[in-house]
């Protein structure tokens, strides 16, 4: 979450704005914006994000405001029995709350520091992390975990069981509030940006990351035919566009389960190492492109190779939803809506 603000963030940080930053924490019913949705609101009166989609912005700016001024964080509850928001436009029968603070690359704590340092190195090398944040009780405001790796903050007795909530709220990819040593902790998840690794810089690949783009995937294409991998040929062009064979590139990347791959160019000797690979992988998803009979024989050749049957019908093939698609756009839907589909527990196999 919050990826439509990070920039900002991070230029406003740059700029020396004094800035605040609102967070959806918790929300009921249809309201319009889920948790982890974040704001920005300077001095000024400057705006980047959204807690709601317009209908109670007018209130959380008032209220950042005041938060800038007395440095003091506050936890706002907004819902559709509330005048308040009735009269911000909250009619949509949701409820939402919204905890505002001074942003945390301001603050005089050296704890702090620590933690919002580490957060924004998390984030620049697609590193998960999850941060969390006390929004009432006693002791330091942030702690930052990272899942795979160590800890930034210090919440003395309280760091264990933190450590544990807040591994749970990465498996379940999802931000929460907690009671925790006496007080109320946002515990908000930054996961890995997902990868969408192509195989195959053919005519299906060009909708394909264009759509991927639009998704906020990172989009990696490997082709060892450097007449198709240019980026002359991508109206949108990848985030990397290697020309290497796959076993070649792919031995360099994390192949991780944020990571989502798509195979299309039905040759062995370009698909088949790069499976040998993936299915060694805990990625999320793996399609493969080509005819019922084509994927058959590729499964033969995974059997050959040692393949077990469970490892091999992890592979969707042929690739993508069934829409009724005939065009290479239309092919290239069907497959990121099924790589989304996976990426939400929507496949079948996933149900």
């Amino acid at each position: 979450m919050m990826r439509d603000i990070w920039q900002d963030v991070t230029e406003w940080t740059k700029a020396g704005k004094l800035f605040a930053i609102a967070r959806v924490v918790q929300t009921w019913r249809s309201a319009p914006r889920s948790a982890g949705a974040g704001m920005l609101v300077d001095e000024a009166m400057c705006v980047s994000g959204s807690v709601s989609g317009g209908c109670i912005e007018g209130a959380v700016i008032e209220e950042a405001l005041e938060v800038l001024q007395s440095g003091t964080p506050r936890k706002l509850t907004y819902g559709v029995e509330d005048e308040l928001a009735l009269s911000v436009g909250l009619s949509c029968g949701g409820q939402v709350s919204v905890f505002v603070e001074p942003h945390w690359a301001f603050a005089e704590d050296s704890g702090t520091q620590v933690v919002w340092d580490a957060l924004q190195q998390c984030l620049r090398d697609n590193e998960p992390a999850v941060l969390l944040t006390r929004m009432s009780g006693q002791g330091p405001r942030h702690l930052l975990v990272r899942p795979e790796n160590s800890t930034a903050g210090d919440w003395g007795m309280a760091q264990k069981e933190a450590e544990r909530l807040a591994r749970e709220a990465y498996d379940q990819r999802e931000p929460e509030v907690v009671e925790l040593a006496g007080g109320e902790v946002f515990v908000q998840v930054f996961p890995r940006r997902d990868q969408l690794l192509i195989i195959g810089a053919g005519h299906i690949t060009i909708p394909l990351v264009q759509y991927a783009a639009a998704l906020d995937f990172e989009t990696v294409v490997v082709d060892p035919r450097k007449v198709f991998a240019s980026t002359e040929r991508f109206p949108v062009a990848p985030d990397h566009l290697i020309p290497e064979w796959p076993q070649e590139a792919l031995a360099r990347r994390s192949l991780n389960e944020d990571t989502y791959a798509i195979l299309l160019t039905h040759d062995p000797k370009i698909d088949d190492p790069a499976l040998h690979l993936l299915l060694k992988s805990p990625v999320r998803y793996i399609g493969a492109l080509g005819s019922r009979r084509t994927h058959a024989k590729r499964c033969g050749r995974l059997r050959e190779a040692g393949f077990d049957e469970a490892a091999i019908s992890r592979i969707k093939g042929p690739a993508g939803l069934d829409i009724g698609a005939e065009s290479p756009a239309e092919m290239a839907l069907s497959m990121i809506a099924e790589a989304i589909a996976a990426k939400r527990g929507k496949l079948a196999q996933d149900a």
